[in-house]
């Protein structure tokens, strides 16, 4: 099996390169290829077997062309992680534009050029698609109405995929992504960059800043459990799916006063008071358009799993940062 990750450099890719290493098969069958694509070359940092050949490339894929000799290959699975972050594509909008929306579209048309409709094409998309006047719980059904030029870029990519599967030109999944926490490294210009830093950087003996209220609600999951979902969604049947190709991954609903709390559990009152409240509208403007709070059924009865609870997701990030 051959398998194509765009965005492999990131945060993501790099743990679903690795799981899928461990793994050593998709579907029930082996992996004997990997394509990994980033606008810097990928590194790989894992042990593979030799029976996985591994090719890296550097590519700007919002060109037309560059994906070419990427799909003359006929990868068999195609994870579609590439993305500039909410707050940089509401700071410019040409560049969201064209990484966002123009990238999955060229993507979706050389799939259809070359007949790869038996090519199982998974797009990482996010809760950001939702917003505006919601009802208090929302399902995979819920009308989007982004409230971000990041969320009404990946709703206009969610449509192609759906029509584009619809048509039998590309065998599509869209896996609405929840505010993924505790994210390692450092903040980035993501628009929840701080649900991340407010508790890893006071975990780690470091100064952090929550910009928005304490009672806004979040919809999170952990980063392992993303990528357990991600390769999950590659061996779900088509047939399962149903019309509807797009669906919201089983996260869990908190505070940020909940996560605040969880924080003093594991770190302390030291490590509380290390988080310095300072509003910023325009954060907090992006993120509480989201909502946080969702009907996952269709999700759970396909397999997909959410963590246990927030003091789990925090564990697991202090049990990593350990090992």
């Amino acid at each position: 099996m051959h398998i194509l990750i765009t965005g492999a450099a990131g945060f993501l890719g790099q743990r679903l390169i690795k799981a899928l290493i461990a793994r050593g098969e998709l579907n029930g069958r082996t992996l004997t290829r990997m394509t990994l694509v980033d606008q810097v070359a990928p590194s790989v940092d894992h042990t593979t077997p030799p029976e996985l050949a591994i090719t890296t490339a550097s590519r700007d894929l919002s060109a037309p062309d560059a994906w070419d000799t990427l799909l003359d290959e006929r990868p068999d699975v195609i994870y579609h992680l590439a993305a500039v972050v909410s707050s940089a594509a509401e700071a410019d909008l040409d560049l969201g534009m064209r990484v966002n929306f123009d990238t999955t579209r060229f993507l979706l048309e050389g799939c259809r050029a070359r007949g790869l409709n038996q090519t199982r094409l998974i797009m990482a998309s996010s809760v950001a698609v939702y917003g505006g006047q919601l009802p208090n719980v929302l399902d995979d059904m819920t009308a989007l109405m982004p409230q971000s030029s990041y969320g009404t870029q990946k709703a206009m990519c969610e449509l192609l995929i759906n029509d584009y599967s619809r048509r039998g030109l590309v065998d599509g999944r869209v896996l609405r992504l929840p505010t993924i926490v505790i994210r390692p490294g450092r903040p980035n210009a993501a628009a929840s960059s701080f649900a991340s830093s407010i508790l890893r950087e006071p975990l780690n003996d470091e100064e952090a800043i929550c910009p928005v209220p304490t009672d806004l609600e979040l919809f999170v999951m952990s980063p392992a459990r993303v990528v357990e979902c991600l390769v999950h969604g590659a061996e779900v049947d088509a047939a399962e799916l149903g019309a509807c190709r797009a669906l919201m991954l089983p996260g869990i609903t908190v505070t940020v006063a909940d996560m605040l709390d969880a924080l003093q559990r594991k770190g302390g009152e030291e490590a509380l008071s290390r988080v310095h409240h300072e509003p910023d509208e325009g954060v907090t403007a992006i993120v509480a358009s989201w909502p946080g709070r969702f009907h996952t059924a269709k999700a759970l009865r396909l397999g997909f799993r959410a963590d246990d609870d927030f003091d789990a997701v925090v564990d697991a990030f202090i049990s990593e940062q350990a090992g």
